[in-house]
């Protein structure tokens, strides 16, 4: 990636004590001289920073719940009051819930973790990542949003027919939908905007669901899911690949571009995703 070699390069994932984050943040080291990772547990944070730490990167340390809009948004200050620019965000955060739980603000917590978050930390870190341009937008989504033929307009907060699986696949729509909107409405500023399935990995995402996370750490699931490692290296690709330079509104599987669904690409859709995200966050936040 192209930019003023004498400049500090930063770099920040979210979700990164742990699990594909973690990884990712790891992998991420060589390629930058500062890298933040933002958790919701002080303690894992602490831990993971200190897993990370070496002489060659300064590990910066961002606490925050995405439940809460408002701490989204303190997070972004926190952020800005750090770094001078950003190089590349890794929207990588998420929760899958066994039953239906509302984030502080009283929204579907799957959708208000997975997307609402995101999309506000993204446009508060706007003007770091301009600084940085050429600059990267990564989002983490997965093949589950090729299960849901569209967004759920008409109760996008699930209140009735929750179920984890629906639920969880229509966030992860709403990334990509999001990510192609993204790509859009910055293409002119220098920032691309990508989002990718990192794969079949083994992570703490089905923590809330004990039969899932019992099958996840089964030996039958060590033959057929991946590491976090492994699952962490589509990221780093989108992230740091010279190949990738102005490539922006992708998706990527595994190291590979490849199609996205059919309903992730409805620019109208995305469009009005962007709106109503914009409503529900500004309801919250102001």
């Amino acid at each position: 990636m192209a930019g003023d070699a004498r400049a500090t390069r930063y770099a920040l994932v979210t979700g990164a004590s742990s699990g594909i984050g973690l990884e990712t943040a790891r992998g991420l080291k060589p390629h930058f001289d500062v890298v933040g990772i933002v958790g919701r547990n002080p303690e894992r944070l602490a831990l993971a920073a200190e897993d990370l730490r070496s002489d060659d990167v300064r590990i910066e340390t961002f606490q925050a719940d995405f439940s809460s809009l408002s701490d989204v948004r303190r997070l972004a200050g926190d952020i800005k009051a750090r770094f001078d620019s950003l190089s590349v965000l890794v929207n990588n955060a998420g929760v899958w819930h066994k039953v239906r739980v509302l984030s502080q603000d009283g929204y579907e917590d799957t959708f208000a973790v997975n997307h609402l978050a995101h999309f506000l930390l993204t446009n508060e870190l706007k003007d770091l990542l301009v600084a940085a341009a050429p600059s990267r937008v990564v989002n983490v989504s997965s093949s589950m949003h090729f299960r849901p033929k569209s967004l759920n307009w008409d109760d996008l907060m699930f209140e009735e027919n929750w179920r984890g699986f629906w639920v969880y696949g229509h966030s992860k729509l709403a990334n990509v939908l999001f990510s192609n909107e993204l790509a859009r409405r910055w293409k002119d500023l220098g920032i691309t905007s990508n989002a990718l399935n990192p794969g079949n990995v083994r992570t703490r995402i089905t923590r809330n669901n004990a039969f899932l996370d019992k099958l996840q750490h089964s030996s039958l699931s060590r033959l057929i899911v991946m590491t976090e490692a492994d699952g962490a290296r589509t990221s780093i690709y989108v992230a740091t690949a010279p190949a990738l330079e102005g490539m922006t509104g992708h998706y990527f599987d595994t190291v590979r571009r490849i199609k996205p669904s059919k309903p992730s690409i409805d620019e109208e859709a995305a469009r009005r995703l962007w709106e109503v995200s914009q409503e529900l966050v500004d309801a919250v936040v102001g």
